[in-house]
């Protein structure tokens, strides 16, 4: 998978409210499947597809403990995050550029 193919993967997994709310949340630490339902507000089979997209995305990963092989947990996954974060710094950097620019250039003809 190309960086753009990653990124724009990324991007479409975040652009749900639930899912950023997940994200949210396993930031804080890794959580089973039930419990991100129950903070969510959302049914099982609804996080279930939430969490797929997350997955997919490769934003969270899922393990099983040795005790119960039922129990999903998920954790986030930083390599896409740290995509993000690049490339929103990359876009940082353009704007600031080209506002720079329109300001000199409004500032000369002031």
């Amino acid at each position: 998978m190309t960086a753009t193919a990653g990124l724009d993967r990324t991007l479409a997994a975040l652009a749900d409210p639930h899912r950023r709310r997940v994200v949210d949340l396993l930031a804080e630490r890794p959580r089973p499947a039930g419990e991100l339902a129950r903070e969510t507000g959302l049914s099982p089979p609804a996080m279930s597809r939430h969490l797929r997209t997350l997955r997919a995305s490769g934003l969270v990963e899922e393990s099983h403990p040795d005790f119960d092989a039922r129990v999903r947990i998920y954790a986030l996954r930083p390599e896409p995050m740290v995509h993000l974060l690049r490339w929103l710094e990359e876009s940082e950097r353009l704007w600031s550029a080209q506002l720079l620019a329109f300001k000199a250039h409004v500032e000369k003809d002031a």
